[in-house]
């Protein structure tokens, strides 16, 4: 019985083996892929949530093969989530489960776990900043998040250690109701710390697309109107493009 048990063991861990290896032929990865489908334990459904850690060769199977198993955990339901929960822990890049979590638990469990993302991915440096990114533009074009939920998450992010992480968090917010993240941008425009020409001519797009005024701010923004931004100009106590 210990013995049927190891070898069963042994033979779905080679099949998570063949499913995620890069450099296999697409037929035998299918064929894996399938099968732990078929499994449909919990650790076969882990196994599955890995084939999201590998990009293989060729990028347009990649990306049918990981749309595949975004599908087919999603039609699995709300039995994925304890698999995914687990992968998404230590997961480099959160773009593909993050898309089957928003599909398969209601609202506040979404919330909960994004919570605990977000609780271990506090602003700073870290090794893997794509994860921390991945998580912020996920949160972006999540329609189901108000305004008020989404920003109060994402703030922190507009003064973190990864030029990337800041570019992302603006993204996420320019889609939000201008009266809430006009005071918040403005501050990061005129944040001392802010060095990148890039991260400041995203600011700058997103106050004038959205006519958000500065208010009390207007000259010091005016006054820091150089490199990157030296193309806008304050008329009327808002930004607009030259």
């Amino acid at each position: 019985m210990v013995f049927g048990l190891f070898s069963k063991e042994k033979s779905l861990q080679r099949t998570i083996n063949r499913a995620t290896n890069k450099l296999a032929q697409q037929p035998d990865r299918w064929g894996a892929m399938e099968k732990l489908r078929d499994d449909g334990s919990e650790a076969a459904l882990y196994g599955l949530c890995r084939r999201f850690a590998i990009t293989s060769n060729r990028a347009v199977e990649d990306e049918q093969e990981k749309n595949w198993v975004v599908d087919t955990l999603v039609e699995k339901g709300a039995m994925v989530l304890a698999p995914l929960r687990r992968y998404i822990t230590s997961a480099e890049q959160l773009s593909h489960p993050l898309r089957v979590l928003e599909r398969i638990v209601p609202l506040p469990k979404v919330l909960e776990v994004v919570d605990e993302l977000f609780a271990s991915e506090q602003p700073g440096y870290t090794r893997h900043p794509e994860r921390r990114a991945d998580l912020i533009r996920w949160l972006g074009e999540w329609s189901a998040l108000g305004d008020d939920d989404l920003i109060k998450r994402l703030l922190p992010y507009l003064a973190d250690f990864d030029e990337n992480v800041r570019f992302a968090t603006i993204d996420a917010l320019a889609s939000r109701d201008a009266k809430k993240i006009g005071e918040p941008l403005i501050a990061a425009l005129l944040r001392p710390e802010e060095e990148s020409g890039r991260i400041k001519l995203r600011i700058a797009e997103v106050l004038a697309e959205k006519k958000i005024p500065l208010g009390e701010r207007a000259p010091q923004v005016a006054g820091g109107l150089t490199g990157t931004t030296s193309g806008f100009a304050v008329k009327n106590g808002v930004l607009v493009a030259r």
